[in-house]
């Protein structure tokens, strides 16, 4: 049975009987029950009344390819030479990294229902709930390897910063150097990721989750977060969403490739969370504390601490705010 098909049939929020089901996608009463359980176990709610049939218990709305592509701008339209919208896959960004080398890959897009093995910064598992939030990866490539990534992923955080803005959401702010924090807690996370050559032309795959709904799958999550739709006074349509961000996102990559982080170092400054907080810093070896200053022209963290300002790159540093 083809899964988005009878996810397509329940997304209206309304009671379908199995026979209608059945009819519909050729299917069988006990492949359908099969398929309904396997819905459940990827994060969404059906209601099974004897005689009435299978509902969600909320309407949703499925990501639409031909949608979101007719409704970005011509700058970013013209950057895409590939996008996909999967129902399930293992993670976005490693779809796009199996792409990245391709032709297909430099103007590549993905986005996904349900990722089974989404995952975050430094390892972390990224939940991804099915049909309920934003997960997507894009493709750039660079000409000039890691060199001139400096600051990338802060530009991103300001870049759904700035789209999120569209929908009147306040109370948003940035956490150095991959996290988009909404009343003080995680509502959207960045994981950049390269392939090619380090110091030569490369290709950088730029993942993003944003928390868009609440789903009981997310009770797993071991840190404070938030969905968009808790603070939003209307329903938020997913691709609408998605349309922004890319739009957003595109036009800042293209400033980016010309004047790098510095460009976007007045707006980064604007939502720093952390700026004049006190901090500890936890690298491979050791742990360092001091009061943030703010970022530097390459996105680095500043940091006083032992009477003076010490720059630290992001790497595999871990920042905590301290009680």
């Amino acid at each position: 049975m083809d899964l988005h098909k009878l996810i397509s049939m329940l997304a209206d929020g309304e009671f379908h009987s199995g026979e209608e089901i059945g009819e519909c996608l050729g299917v069988s009463r006990a492949a359908i029950w099969k398929q309904i359980k396997r819905i459940e176990e990827l994060g969404l709610d059906v209601f099974k009344v004897t005689g009435k049939g299978y509902k969600l218990s909320a309407p949703i709305r499925l990501l639409d390819g031909d949608r979101i592509f007719d409704g970005l701008n011509s700058s970013a339209s013209s950057w895409i030479r590939k996008l996909d919208v999967l129902t399930i896959t293992d993670s976005t960004n490693q779809r796009a990294l199996d792409l990245a080398d391709t032709v297909a890959g430099k103007g590549y897009l993905c986005f996904a229902e349900y990722q089974s093995q989404g995952r975050g910064r430094r390892g972390r598992k990224w939940v991804s709930p099915l049909g309920s939030n934003l997960y997507f990866s894009m493709v750039k490539e660079f000409a000039n390897g890691a060199a001139a990534l400096e600051g990338l992923s802060l530009m991103v955080g300001l870049s759904i910063v700035n789209a999120l803005k569209e929908f009147d959401i306040g109370g948003l702010s940035l956490k150095w150097p991959n996290d988009v924090i909404l009343e003080g807690k995680k509502v959207a996370g960045i994981l950049l990721e390269m392939t090619g050559d380090p110091s030569g032309l490369c290709q950088v795959v730029i993942g993003v989750g944003i928390n868009v709904a609440k789903s009981k799958m997310m009770d797993e999550i071991d840190q404070a977060w938030i969905s968009l739709g808790e603070v939003s006074n209307s329903s938020l349509d997913r691709n609408q969403l998605a349309i922004s961000v890319v739009n957003s996102l595109v036009a800042s990559l293209e400033k980016f490739e010309v004047e790098g982080f510095a460009a976007f170092r007045p707006g980064w400054s604007e939502y720093d969370a952390l700026k004049g907080r006190s901090v500890s810093l936890a690298t491979a070896n050791n742990s360092i504390n001091g009061d943030v200053v703010g970022v530097d022209d390459t996105g680095g963290l500043l940091l006083r601490t032992e009477g003076e300002v010490k720059c630290f790159k992001s790497g595999e540093i871990t920042v905590r705010l301290e009680s």
